[in-house]
């Protein structure tokens, strides 16, 4: 709908708005903030590749899914709050966030997906709640600035290199 609209700095959606297509938003240079209404349940795959210069995004509250690569290099999104409900975290879904400091990841999550968090060099902390069983290869490749982990009994499956580079 909007892909390659490099001149578009901000959006807000209406509510007759119910899903975000896949790539919607992709190559959105420009685009600094989106406001999704509250009717949004599902932001597909690839919806905000590469917008490099977006740096909020509140997702509602009654999300209940977002695609793979979602958020893919999306590198000045600092925090994002992942709304109770999703439960699984796609594959690289924040791959490139470099900026993602802060993320909080909610007790409905049960796998977090293959180069999920990949090249989130400045994510520091980051709690894994009691519901997640599955952390998928590469999930936190490359997170350099990660000081603090903290991995529940429940994670029965760790894919390979998950915290490879993770120093």
């Amino acid at each position: 709908a909007f892909r390659k609209c490099i001149y578009l700095t901000s959006i807000t959606l209406p509510n007759s708005v119910t899903k975000i297509g896949e790539h919607a938003f992709f190559g959105c240079h420009s685009l600094t903030t989106i406001n999704i209404s509250n009717s949004v349940t599902n932001i597909q795959d690839g919806a905000f590749y590469n917008c490099s210069s977006l740096r909020t995004v509140n997702l509602p509250n009654n999300m209940a899914s977002i695609g793979e690569c979602a958020f893919f290099l999306c590198s000045n999104l600092k925090n994002i709050k992942i709304p109770e409900g999703i439960t699984s975290i796609s594959q690289s879904t924040f791959n490139g966030c470099s900026n993602l400091r802060n993320i909080i990841i909610p007790n409905s999550v049960i796998r977090i997906g293959d180069s999920a968090f990949k090249h989130c060099y400045s994510l520091r902390t980051i709690t894994i709640p009691d519901s997640v069983t599955s952390i998928g290869k590469s999930a936190f490749h490359g997170c350099y600035d990660l000081k603090s982990i903290i991995i529940p009994n429940s994670v029965i499956y760790f894919g390979a290199d998950a915290f490879y580079g993770c120093y």
